[in-house]
């Protein structure tokens, strides 16, 4: 019976990977791409991110925004997936926060008063990219032996 317990899930780092771990690193993520979505199903922003927006450039919002989403995307990749999702948790992160960042900019293109730029997605990417690899070497200085 244990044998085959351990057949359908996986030890790595000293967790297993059950249901519940997966709702813990895979929720996040799930609440934060919503929170994107939303985000962008808005036509006109409240004030206060119209004034953020004509301060700060639009592309430095997504880089950060998505900075964020590739962190929990490499996380939940890292600790919550298989081991070859583990492995390649970086990549994951990074193709996640491009296809995720294509999707949203798509999905601004059917909001009144929206617009699509290949600039954001491009900021996505880089910030998803910037954010897995921060968030990569945060762990591997935490963790050293």
């Amino acid at each position: 019976m244990a044998s085959e317990q351990m057949v359908s899930t996986e030890i790595r780092g000293g967790s297993l990977v059950t249901p519940l771990s997966i709702m813990r690193y895979w929720g996040p993520v799930g609440l934060y791409a919503g929170l994107i979505f939303f985000g962008s199903s808005i036509s006109t922003p409240p004030e206060a991110i119209s004034s953020l927006i004509k301060d700060i450039s639009d592309k430095v919002l997504h880089f950060s925004e998505y900075a964020l989403f590739g962190a929990l995307i490499y996380r939940a990749a890292r600790h919550g997936s298989g081991p070859w999702m583990a492995q390649h948790a970086v990549w994951a992160a990074v193709a996640g926060s491009a296809l995720y960042g294509v999707s949203d900019e798509t999905h601004q293109l059917f909001v009144p008063f929206r617009q699509s730029d290949v600039l954001d997605v491009i900021a996505d990417t880089v910030g998803g990219t910037v954010g897995a690899w921060g968030w990569r070497w945060i762990e591997q200085r935490t963790y050293r032996d």
